[in-house]
């Protein structure tokens, strides 16, 4: 499949806390994106909103959209619940009619629209609901424990801190020094840059764990590192079961810790701020405790979101993290990432040396054979095509 090239719709939300997924394909997938559709900022361009991006521009139409000649329309935000802004179907239906594919990651599935899965059966167009989750997937039975590489999970204090983001970094500059190392997306906007995965917040509870399991067994494949993505926050008082579902699932065998550093309520961008965040401490506690219920875990270091300070207040934030935690701490993203990816390369030592007798022993437990394809289908009327192509 060609790859696609994306115009992102984030109208009303694009920004640099409020347009999570646009900013994500923006920052790793630049080359394949044509502008965003945001009729606030009209007239600008993503840089002049994000602060990177260049110059791709921001329209106010989906008529000025298709000019830029994409191939696809994403929808770049994820709204509290995942449901589709209303007055988004009629865009949506131009797209289409303009021959545009759709990329979806709301809850809302857009190929179950009557009148967008009737508009892309006549153009010939496929509608792709990322967050759609496979029908097959297990009961976790602890598999994650026995794979070879080492397992690493980001955790957060909060959603939107950067766990996706850090993993990215991450896998990068592993991969540069001869590590291999494979992210593994358990979110839509890790699906969409990487072509595989399972949004787990739209599994049914009783699969969370299940689905992260079978993510590390497929993430395992030809690694020596894997990094899992990791969702929520475990005191988050709306998606804390999810967190608690991959942190049992894929069974990790060492945390990265992410905070954005001014935040200090959960969800405080937001209009109901009303928990506050504990320190990072009591985080590192939490999040060993529980994990080790069901595998030894441990955390190894902090990557903090300083995107809303200066650098003197940035590296400040990254030494008083360090200073109260014991453990490195940067922003992968403004700073140079060395020291998580130092981290996580030592823990990788250590931990082959505490598997080399059981490896010696003989080979490790092997995956299910399953086909890669279990990541997020398209519509009903493409259920038979493989998951979006993104090499």
């Amino acid at each position: 499949m060609t790859a696609p090239r994306f115009l992102i719709l984030a109208d009303g939300e694009f920004g640099p806390m409020t347009s999570k997924t646009a900013n994500s394909v923006i920052r790793y997938l630049p080359e394949r994106t044509v502008g965003v559709l945001d009729r606030q900022h009209a007239g600008k361009t993503v840089d002049e909103v994000l602060g990177f991006g260049g110059g791709l521009p921001v329209v106010d139409t989906m008529r000025e959209g298709l000019s830029l000649g994409p191939t696809a329309v994403l929808i770049g935000i994820a709204p509290q619940g995942g449901r589709m802004p209303a007055d988004w179907r009629e865009w949506l239906a131009e797209a289409l009619d303009g021959g545009c594919d759709l990329w979806s990651g709301l809850h809302t599935f857009l190929a179950d629209d009557p009148l967008l899965a009737a508009r892309a059966s006549a153009h010939g167009r496929k509608i792709l609901d990322l967050r759609r989750p496979p029908t097959d997937l297990p009961i976790a039975s602890g598999l994650a424990k026995t794979v070879e590489p080492l397992v690493v999970l980001t955790v957060g204090t909060d959603c939107n801190v950067g766990k996706m983001t850090a993993q990215l970094q991450l896998t990068r500059k592993l991969n540069d020094r001869g590590v291999r190392t494979r992210f593994v997306p358990t979110g839509q906007t890790g699906i969409m840059i990487e072509g595989w995965g399972i949004a787990v917040d739209a599994v049914v509870a009783d699969f969370i764990a299940g689905a992260a399991e079978w993510l590390v067994l497929e993430g395992s494949k030809n690694a020596d590192v894997v990094l899992v993505e990791g969702q929520g926050s475990i005191n988050h008082p709306g998606y804390s079961g999810v967190t608690l579902g991959l942190l049992h699932g894929s069974c990790p065998d060492a945390l990265i810790l992410c905070h954005q550093s001014t935040r200090e309520f959960i969800g405080d961008y937001n209009e109901a701020s009303w928990l506050r965040i504990p320190r990072l401490a009591q985080y590192v506690g939490m999040y060993e405790s529980m994990a080790a219920a069901v595998h030894p875990t441990r955390a190894v270091g902090i990557s903090l979101n300083t995107y809303d300070l200066s650098d003197l207040e940035a590296r400040r934030a990254c030494e008083r993290a360090e200073k109260e935690t014991g453990l490195p701490a940067t922003d992968p993203v403004r700073f140079d990432p060395a020291p998580l990816v130092n981290a996580v390369a030592e823990e990788r030592a250590r931990y082959l040396k505490r598997r080399m007798p059981a490896v010696s022993v003989g080979a490790r437990l092997a995956s299910p054979q399953r086909d890669a394809s279990v990541a997020p289908t398209s519509s009903s009327q493409d259920a038979d095509l493989d998951p979006p192509a993104m090499e």
